[in-house]
């Protein structure tokens, strides 16, 4: 009994987890608590024959695939790479190619204006802050599931700001950086409007 209880905390384990859910989040859609699901997946207890057939349909697998060894089987996902052949790739990476690209298109630009037009433009690298930050908002978004989105909107009010500041520099604009408080606090209380439960 106690080899089924690690295979069965095996299991859950690595689907939850290729599934990028946290044992709350688990524990939410089967309606029991994370300490519950913790306690499966130490291997002290096995869920009932009804939560196996839920969390089978959760994970797209049958409660007989949870209950065998995970060295035996792969899950759909698993099965559809391995059957496409696909290759697996680094979303940091990704993200990284993205704003380097970003960054690279901004050199061009700066470099063929300073030739041809014989002008320093710098303010093209100022323009590349706010597109990188949007690429990478999207980017989190899809990725990271919005995790730090509160801090990249952040920045990017304050690099839209600071781009209207430099394009208007001979004015002096200084008071547009006034507007930053009230925006930023703006953008903290957006991603703080959800109610908390309890």
């Amino acid at each position: 009994m106690d080899e089924l209880k690690l295979v069965v905390a095996s299991n859950l384990i690595r689907l939850r987890q290729a599934a990028g859910m946290t044992q709350a989040e688990l524990g939410e859609k089967l309606n029991y608590s994370d300490k519950t699901v913790s306690k499966w997946e130490r291997g002290e207890s096995i869920p009932d024959a009804y939560v196996l057939t839920r969390l089978a349909d959760i994970y797209g697998l049958t409660v007989n695939d949870l209950l065998r060894d995970d060295s035996d089987w792969k899950s759909p996902a698993e099965k559809e790479k391995a059957a496409a052949g696909e290759r697996t790739f680094s979303s940091n990476v990704v993200t990284l190619v993205a704003i380097v690209g970003i960054w690279t298109m901004a050199v061009i630009l700066f470099v063929v204006t300073w030739l041809v037009l014989d002008e320093l433009l710098w303010l093209i690298f100022a323009c590349a802050v706010p597109v990188s930050l949007v690429t990478l908002l999207v980017l989190n978004s899809v990725w990271n599931g919005g995790r730090y989105n509160m801090i990249i909107v952040m920045l990017l009010v304050a690099a839209a700001v600071t781009l209207v500041f430099l394009f208007l520099l001979r004015r002096n604009p200084w008071q547009l950086f006034l507007i930053l408080i009230p925006a930023e606090l703006l953008v903290f209380l957006c991603f703080h409007i959800r109610r908390r439960k309890g």
